[in-house]
């Protein structure tokens, strides 16, 4: 079942004052902490060394990927960062109703911690920041928990598209922002199934996978529909399409399909060949 809030916003560029940014950061983030505080939820915190019995999913992603005009060293940087942050999720358990919080479980990515500037995206370009690259790892995770019963409740699309396709084995659209504290990834355990999430940084991939104190019931999988570029009125373009998630009995007997989401992108690059090319 997919539960999932997003954030929509025009798809036009918009310029805000350093004082709104700031004032609305402050506002979110302590919105963020009162919910963290609240006693609406009961937030997984139990761990095991163990995984529990039963593999549901897992999924791997390359730590190095070459992209044009970017620094080696802010994906080298990026390693040491995921290394951290892995720590803090590996062997977490989610009990029956237990909801799961990327954010409170890693916390705030400090020097003092041992984080280091990596990569971040924001307002359609990159730039270095504290604990920079942390979104491969949500990224990781919401594709995971797509392909488990596991609820999604919140998930923040990328606003902005910024590199063209490199070897893209997942459609667009099916990854995480986050930005700490308040653009968080969280899903809640709605079953009678214990799930355990493991996850470890190699040499060359981030890998997850999550367990279940029980056997699955169905395999999962997600497809894209209305996939399209569109050309704005303002100048630039747009990227444009919605996710479903099919699901199937162990058998491979197909069951139903369910929406997921539809993402909305400003391109940072011209989706079109010149002419003649």
């Amino acid at each position: 079942m997919m539960r999932e809030n997003t954030v929509n916003h025009s798809l036009r560029p918009l310029k805000r004052s350093k004082l709104r940014l700031l004032a609305g950061k402050a506002y979110y983030s302590l919105s963020r902490y009162l919910l963290w505080h609240s006693g609406k939820h009961h937030y997984a915190q139990k761990r095991c060394s163990h995984p529990l019995p039963y593999l549901h999913f897992s999924h791997s992603t390359p730590l190095l990927r070459e992209l044009k005009d970017v620094d080696m060293q802010y994906q080298y940087n990026k390693i040491v960062n995921l290394k951290l942050a892995v720590k803090n999720l590996d062997g977490i358990v989610i009990k029956p109703g237990e909801m799961f919080s990327y954010w409170k479980l890693i916390g705030k990515p400090t020097a003092k911690k041992g984080y280091v500037p990596g990569m971040v995206l924001y307002c359609g370009t990159y730039h270095m920041s504290m604990g920079g690259g942390l979104c491969q790892l949500s990224n990781l995770l919401y594709w995971m928990t797509l392909h488990t019963p596991l609820t999604v409740v919140e998930r923040y699309r990328h606003s902005y598209d910024v590199f063209p396709d490199s070897n893209r084995s997942q459609p667009f659209g099916s990854g995480a922002t986050c930005y700490y504290p308040y653009r968080d990834l969280m899903f809640c355990n709605d079953t009678n199934t214990e799930f355990q999430l493991k996850v470890k940084v190699d040499e060359k991939n981030l890998t997850g996978e999550w367990y279940g104190s029980h056997p699955p019931c169905y395999r999962y999988e997600v497809k894209e529909k209305e996939h399209l570029f569109k050309g704005e009125y303002w100048g630039g373009f747009s990227r444009h399409n919605k996710l479903y998630r099919e699901r199937y009995t162990t058998e491979g007997e197909y069951v139903d399909e369910e929406y997921i989401t539809e993402n909305h992108a400003l391109m940072m690059y011209t989706p079109f060949l010149p002419p003649g090319q």
